[in-house]
């Protein structure tokens, strides 16, 4: 967001010795001071950032000189830096450190953070000067990223409630506020439940036929809730997908599946029901008051789909061919469960949600002769890291080297120095890839600091990856095929970042459409299946993963491709169709049954994302935008098309243009524009449709 950006460029004498309001010291242009931080400083730190902020922004509205860009836009650019740098550490406190003294810090504190951005974006002469710029003659004069600044800064404050009366004004920044409360209170039960509602087991008996390495990290979690002769599943995607695809006990099946599908629906103080009503009420007052018919239409109207209706259509397109797909599989994956119940001399059943991904599987190794527990000895975290790295060099002229000099908030983590070909230092790169109380879950990239070089300063960025892996017991972390595939992605968002090479902070990176920086991030994941890649992938011995292992990989790609959309596009469908309803007090119990029934929802899937621990759309920035990541795929595929239609997934021409064109260019471009610099035409969605098996 432009107002909350990453800059080290401008610092200010702190009025006080608190460290958080101190400029970053130390090498690579400065550093977090992680090691440092002390949580009961963080109020009194953002306070101050914020005051100095509004300080700097009184000084650019009440300019008495006539607007222009660089008396109005380059010090808007350098305002708020102080404010970066303390939310910085306190959005990595919050999401990664997370202790019952930091939840009530969040609970004081977004909602003064919400009402400081009110406060600029609201402010009528700061407005004045910017539309001023903005319909100027002088405005086409500015070069194109000057220009393009102008025109995303405009639109940012009017969607920000620049062009309202005051007591529209006010009513909005009132509204703004309430939402952060709820979305906070949301993302704090989500995590309550998850570090909370385990699953105990008494008896190893239970576990009988899930893989070692899960019965071993069940016992470490009980040893570490003191829970003495048994075993944890804790609520987290690492723990619960291998037990829902491997375990034959479908009694524990449907208890993991129950703990991991109703976090945030369950009769305690953690429910997010009722505030999912709240926000969806505010949502709708406010978009009604900034004129737009509905929440979604006012959240994509900056976005490359401008429309939900667009949005939607994309969906369906892909829907109808995944719901036919997942009615095939299902039929066949029935077969298999009813010869299992045969077998075991027990009645048979339907196959419910908590039996799809263990039948999945079995039909996956019945197709493809291929079991991925025999693929996961080769997925080492530290081979996939050292592929990963590869890919980067090969494509993205990038290169890592480990260093120590660096200070970090946990101690498992781990920092690399970023260079380019010519060996000049790029930024960095930070890696926290385990799961712990107290940390969202999930992964995620952020940006610590943002790329920039705006007044002939050359500003490094920061970056990180977040991850939820389980760590091992005895030293080599093994990672799923799907935890490979999510690292690759999360690489990608900070491949995007680090390749950034623009000249305004708010235009850099990933500060672009958000369903378009989705696309960098995905594009990555095709490079896990490349055949160079392959060759990173070795056992605890050294030995390589063998080529016919491979080739069943490569063959069962597209296997299950319809339950993967199916579980996505629920998720997303219902999501726009929340945003898209002016209903008032909507209950979402009956809506996300209704909007299922409505659209056909298989009743052996549920949704990925169940609406009252939907954290990307409640409180992660991706309401009524979470159809953006199959936009995003629709432009993927098409982009990695442009490599496998020379046979060569490492074209150097392709991968110049891929860097020039996408991922160095930030929001400098409108990225329909650029894509089609980068490709010569418009994306197709059948190259979507070709890679799931669906044409």
């Amino acid at each position: 967001m432009l107002f909350t950006n990453q800059s080290a460029a401008k610092a200010k004498k702190p009025s006080n010795q608190n460290i958080l309001l101190t400029p970053w010291q130390g090498p690579y242009g400065g550093l977090p001071p992680f090691d440092k931080v002390q949580v009961s400083e963080l109020p009194k730190a953002l306070e101050a950032a914020m005051a100095e902020g509004l300080l700097e922004i009184a000084a650019i509205a009440n300019n008495p000189e006539s607007p222009t860009f660089e008396n109005t836009f380059i010090p808007l650019q350098e305002s708020g830096d102080t404010l970066s740098r303390v939310k910085t550490i306190y959005e990595v406190w919050s999401g990664s450190l997370s202790t019952p003294e930091l939840r009530k810090i969040e609970t004081q504190m977004n909602p003064k953070l919400s009402a400081y951005t009110d406060k600029i974006s609201q402010n009528s002469k700061l407005f004045k000067r910017i539309e001023s710029v903005y319909q100027s003659k002088d405005f086409k004069k500015l070069d194109a990223e000057s220009q393009r600044l102008v025109r995303v800064t405009y639109t940012q404050f009017v969607l920000g409630g620049a062009k309202l009366n005051p007591t529209q004004k006010t009513k909005v920044s009132k509204i703004n506020q309430e939402l952060s409360k709820l979305t906070t209170q949301f993302a704090q039960n989500q995590l309550a439940d998850e570090e909370n509602d385990y699953l105990v087991v008494k008896d190893i008996k239970e576990l009988k036929g899930l893989p070692q390495s899960i019965i071993n990290d069940a016992l470490s979690e009980a040893k570490r809730l003191k829970l003495k002769g048994k075993w944890v599943i804790a609520n987290t995607r690492s723990f619960m997908d291998p037990v829902l695809t491997d375990s034959p006990n479908r009694d524990l099946r449907e208890k993991a599946f129950y703990k991991w599908t109703h976090r945030g629906d369950n009769k305690n103080s953690s429910n997010n029901n009722k505030i999912v009503t709240k926000i969806l009420n505010l949502r709708t007052q406010k978009a009604k008051l900034m004129g737009f018919p509905s929440y979604a239409h006012m959240s994509l109207s900056d976005t490359m789909a401008q429309k939900p209706e667009a949005a939607m259509d994309l969906m369906l397109k892909v829907w109808k061919p995944a719901i036919a797909q997942v009615h095939k599989d299902v039929q066949e994956m029935q077969a298999l469960a009813d010869a299992e119940a045969a077998q075991l001399k027990i009645k048979a059943f339907k196959i419910a949600p908590w039996d799809y991904r263990y039948f999945a599987e079995k039909l996956r190794q019945s197709k493809y002769d291929i079991d991925f527990n025999l693929v996961k000895p080769y997925l080492s975290l530290e081979n996939i890291r050292n592929a990963m790295f590869w890919v980067a060099g090969k494509v993205f002229e990038l290169y890592f080297e480990e260093v120590k000099d660096v200070p970090v908030f946990h101690p498992t983590m781990s920092v690399y120095k970023v260079l380019d070909k010519n060996k000049n230092f790029v930024g960095l790169w930070y890696f926290d890839p385990f799961a712990r109380p107290g940390k969202q879950s999930g992964a995620w990239m952020s940006a610590y600091r943002e790329q920039s070089r705006m007044g002939g300063k050359d500003i490094k960025t920061l970056v990180s990856n977040n991850s939820n892996f389980v760590p091992s017991t005895n030293g080599e972390t093994l990672l799923s095929w799907d935890d490979a595939v999510t690292m690759f992605h999360e690489f990608g968002h900070a491949i995007h970042g680090l390749s950034s090479n623009v000249t305004y902070e708010s235009l850099s990176g990933t500060e672009t459409y958000r369903d378009f920086v989705e696309f960098p991030s995905q594009v990555y994941e095709n490079w896990l299946l490349t055949p160079e890649v392959m060759k990173f992938l070795k056992d605890k011995n050294g030995k390589v993963i063998p080529q016919e292992l491979v080739k069943k990989i490569q063959n069962a790609r597209t296997f299950n491709s319809g339950f993967d959309k199916v579980e996505y596009l629920a998720s997303a469908i219902v999501d726009m169709k929340l945003h898209m309803s002016t209903a008032k007090d909507i209950d979402p119990k009956k809506f996300e049954a209704a909007t299922l029934k409505e659209i056909g929802m298989p009743s052996e899937i549920v949704m990925r994302h169940r609406i009252p621990h939907f954290g990307h759309i409640f409180s992660g920035g991706y309401s009524a935008g979470y159809y953006s990541y199959l936009w995003a795929q629709v432009l993927e595929k098409d982009a990695f098309e442009a490599f496998t239609e020379t046979k060569d997934y490492y074209n150097p021409k392709i991968a110049k243009k891929l860097r020039e064109y996408i991922f160095s260019i930030g929001n400098t471009m409108d990225p329909a524009e650029a894509y089609r610099l980068f490709r010569g035409r418009d994306p197709s969605v059948d190259a979507l449709l070709r890679a799931n098996g669906f044409m």
